[in-house]
C-alpha cells in the first residue's frame, strides 16, 4: 500500500492560486506542472502517484516541494540561480496585467502601451512586455470589421460560395465589380530609383488630371480578367459592360454574375437586360461582404501593383496602363483558391 505523505500546508489563497495556474492557457506548461504538484502534495497523494500521473521523478517532487516551502509560489515560476533573487513576473502580476489591459486607461486616452501599464502596476516595461508576448496580447493594434445587417446572409452567402465549389456544368461564372474614382496622378518632381539602402523615392506633390473607374470580371475557371474603363459608373456603363461580357460567351450558354448590392446593378436597364438575355443570373453578395466576391482579392492585386505608386500623366494614360496590366496578368492568370480554415462556422442555407 502506498505511502500517505503529510500533506503541504497551504493557504486558502495560495490553493486558489495554484488551481488557477493549472487551468492557465497563458503560462508555460512547466510552471503548470509545478502548480500541479503542489497541490498533489497539499492534497497528501504518494510520490509514486504523483510520479506516474505527471511523468516526472522522486527527485524532481523534491527539489520544487522544498523550493516551494523557501519561496512559496515564487519559486515555482522562475528557477533561480544562486544569488538570483524571485521573478516579479508572477501569475498574480500577470493576471493583473491580462486584467487591467483589458480595460480602458484612466488618463482619458484609448488604449494602454507597455510604458503605461509599467508605470501603473510598477514594475519595468519588459515585464510587462513579456507578459503581453506571452498572452500574445497586442493593446497597440486594432482591426476593423463589417457586421452583415442581411436578414438572408446565410442563404445568399451559401449561393455564391456554392458557385465557387461547385459551378454548373458547362456554365461560365463570373464576378464582376467596378473600382471607382481612381486618380490619374502625376508626380510633379522626378521619381529617384531604388538604391542600396534607401527605397524608391517619390515627391510629395502631386498633380491630378481625372479620375475613371474600372470595370472587372474575373472568370472562376481561369481566373482570367475582362476589363473595361469608363468615365463614370452609371448603370448604362454596367449594362454596356455587361454586354461586352456576354458577347464574348457562346450563344445560349448559361452565364452567373456574382456581383454587390450596388443601385446601379439593379436598375431598370439592368431588369431590361435580363429579360433580353434569359440565360444571365445575377447573384447579389449579402449587404456588408464584398469579401464573398473574389474579383476584390484582383483588385486588390491591381491596386498594388499598377495604381499605389504609378505616375499617370492623363486619365488616358492611367486608362491604357490599367488594360495593358490586364492582357498580360490574363496571359498567366490561376484561379484563386479558396482556405476556410475556421469549420466551427459553416453557412448552411435555411
Amino acid at each position: 500500500m502506498p505511502f500517505h505523505a503529510e500533506p503541504l500546508p497551504l493557504t486558502a489563497e495560495e490553493r486558489t492560486e495554484l488551481q488557477q495556474m493549472t487551468q492557465s492557457r497563458t503560462l508555460p506548461a512547466r510552471d503548470v506542472i509545478r502548480a500541479r504538484m503542489i497541490l498533489l502534495l497539499a492534497d497528501g497523494v504518494p510520490y509514486r502517484t504523483i510520479q506516474e500521473r505527471l511523468d516526472t521523478t522522486a527527485p524532481t517532487l523534491s527539489r520544487w516541494k522544498d523550493r516551494f516551502l523557501e519561496h512559496r509560489i515564487v519559486g515555482l515560476v522562475e528557477e533561480l540561480h544562486p544569488g538570483q533573487k524571485p521573478s516579479v513576473r508572477t501569475p498574480k502580476l500577470q493576471a493583473k496585467v491580462l486584467a487591467l489591459v483589458r480595460r480602458k486607461p484612466q488618463d482619458g486616452s484609448t488604449h494602454w502601451s507597455t510604458r503605461k501599464l509599467a508605470r501603473q502596476l510598477g514594475v519595468s516595461k519588459d515585464t510587462v512586455h513579456r507578459v503581453l508576448v506571452q498572452a500574445e496580447l497586442q493593446p497597440h493594434r486594432t482591426e476593423s470589421y463589417m457586421a452583415s445587417n442581411d436578414p438572408d446572409f446565410e442563404i445568399k452567402a451559401a449561393d455564391v460560395i456554392g458557385l465557387y465549389l461547385h459551378p454548373p456544368q458547362h456554365a461560365a461564372v463570373f464576378c464582376v465589380d467596378e473600382k471607382t474614382a481612381i486618380q490619374a496622378l502625376d508626380r510633379l518632381d522626378p521619381v529617384l530609383p531604388l538604391s542600396p539602402g534607401r527605397a524608391e523615392r517619390h515627391g510629395f506633390e502631386y498633380y491630378r488630371h481625372g479620375t475613371l473607374s474600372l470595370y472587372a470580371a474575373l472568370d472562376i475557371k481561369t481566373g482570367k480578367v475582362q476589363g473595361k474603363t469608363a468615365a463614370r459608373h452609371t448603370s448604362t456603363e454596367f449594362v454596356g459592360f455587361l454586354e461586352q461580357l456576354v458577347g464574348t460567351r457562346r450563344a445560349a450558354q448559361e452565364i452567373h454574375i456574382i456581383l454587390d448590392n450596388l443601385s446601379a446593378h439593379k436598375t431598370q436597364q439592368v431588369r431590361t437586360f435580363l429579360e433580353n438575355h434569359p440565360n444571365v443570373r445575377l447573384h447579389f453578395t449579402p449587404t456588408y461582404s464584398s469579401w464573398l466576391n473574389q474579383v476584390e482579392i484582383w483588385f486588390a492585386r491591381i491596386e498594388r501593383e499598377v495604381i499605389a505608386r504609378g505616375v499617370f500623366t492623363s486619365v488616358t494614360d492611367l486608362a491604357r496602363k490599367l488594360m495593358r496590366y490586364i492582357r498580360q496578368y490574363s496571359k498567366t492568370a490561376l484561379p484563386f483558391r479558396w482556405k476556410y480554415s475556421d469549420v466551427t462556422r459553416r453557412i448552411r442555407p435555411c
